[in-house]
Parts: C-alpha cells; sequence; structure tokens
C-alpha cells in the first residue's frame, strides 16, 4: 500500500517552538513564526526567512485573536509592540502565496498531474501520487470518485483543499483547475503543512460545493 503523507506534531518536521500564548510545544509545522519590524510592528513571517526573534503562535485565528487581545506580542518582546493591521489576513495571504508557489514549482519539475483523468491515469504508473490537491470550491462528487478510485488500486492519498479553482489555476497558468495529484517528496509534504496552517484561518469559509458548471476533465 502506498503510504499517505501526514503531518503531526512528533513527526520531525521542524523544531520545536512554544506557543507565546498557550504555553503549548509543538513543532512548526502548526506554528505561524512572527517578528517585530524596524518600526516596532509585530509581522507574520510564514516562511521563516525575516531576522530577528521569533514569536511563535498556533497556527489558527483564535490563537492569533488572542495574542492581540491578551498583548502578548508585547509580553514575549518585552517591549511595547503593535501588531500590523489586518495581522490575519496577512497570513493568509502569505500562506496562499507559500501554496502557489509550491505548486507552480511542482508543475515546473513535471511532479504533478490537472485534471481528473490525467489524475485517474496517474494512479496506474510505477510511481502514483501521494497528494490530491483539490479545488476548495470544486463540487464534491468528483473528489469522491478519484479518492475511491485510489481506494480500488490500495493507494491511500492525503486530500487538502487550500485553495480556491482561481488560486489554483493562477498558480499552475491553467483554467479552470480542480484536482492536481502530487508524487511523493518534499514538494508534497510542504504543501500538506501549509494547507493545515491555513485551514487554521479559513475554517469560517465554506466551499461552494457544485456550483462550478463543471470540472476540469479537459486539463492535463
Amino acid at each position: 500500500m502506498t503510504q499517505a503523507l501526514a503531518i503531526h506534531d512528533d513527526d520531525d518536521t521542524g523544531r520545536a517552538r512554544k506557543c507565546i500564548v498557550s504555553g503549548e510545544v509543538r513543532s512548526e509545522a502548526h506554528l505561524i513564526r512572527f517578528v517585530v519590524s524596524p518600526d516596532g510592528e509585530v509581522v507574520p513571517d510564514v516562511a521563516v526567512k525575516l531576522p530577528g526573534r521569533g514569536m511563535w503562535v498556533s497556527a489558527d485565528a483564535k490563537s492569533l485573536a488572542t495574542a492581540i487581545a491578551k498583548n502578548a506580542f508585547s509580553k514575549s518582546a518585552k517591549r511595547a509592540v503593535k501588531p500590523a493591521a489586518n495581522l490575519a489576513d496577512t497570513v493568509v495571504r502569505q500562506l496562499v502565496v507559500s501554496i502557489q508557489g509550491s505548486l507552480g514549482i511542482a508543475r515546473k519539475a513535471g511532479n504533478i498531474v490537472l485534471g481528473f483523468d490525467s489524475v485517474i491515469r496517474s494512479f496506474d504508473t510505477k510511481l502514483p501520487p501521494a497528494l490530491l490537491v483539490e479545488a476548495s470550491d470544486g463540487a464534491a462528487d468528483g473528489r469522491r470518485k478519484l479518492v475511491g478510485a485510489a481506494k480500488s488500486r490500495d493507494i491511500e492519498l492525503a486530500v487538502i483543499a487550500p485553495l480556491t479553482a482561481a488560486e489554483m489555476s493562477l498558480a499552475l497558468g491553467r483554467e479552470n483547475v480542480i484536482h492536481a495529484a502530487l508524487k511523493p517528496g518534499p514538494l508534497a509534504e510542504r504543501l500538506i503543512v501549509d494547507a493545515g496552517r491555513l485551514s487554521g484561518f479559513r475554517l469560517d469559509e465554506k466551499p461552494a460545493v457544485g456550483e462550478r458548471p463543471a470540472p476540469d476533465e479537459s486539463v492535463g
């Protein structure tokens, strides 16, 4: 059986960090890093690239709201700092960009297949996909059929739906992308991590299931 990809707190997906809100120690895969800018604003650093001492918050909107309400950033920084305006929206934008970047890299590397029929065919290759990426606003029926087809071949897939069809299409340079599948590897693992973090900020967004006119069988 092809093993599905999954990220857990005890996985070796990054160093353990303490959430400044809950005090819980978790893998970086479940947290968002924030830093203080030169002008004293708290800004998110999803890519973990900005200089400065990081302050880590569990990757969900409630934890971030609590951090702001309880002045946790100033307490952690040991000085007065101000959260940037629309901090949660900035986190979402950074995560969307990160996911789109990973999808774009996968396309250039030839590690992704697009479209319902192409994904089905990929299940019969020597190295079947390990990750199914679905548009959040795509019809649920197509997703169920793909998962069922994988199970019938004894392939266990990780399934994520972090982006809308428009966001996926923009990343992949194709129109109306609903279904995509990636081979196992670091890109698939990174997508799972970012999708999990993004879901903590998009939980209230309900997919418009069935509203799109047709799945992307013509793509790929």
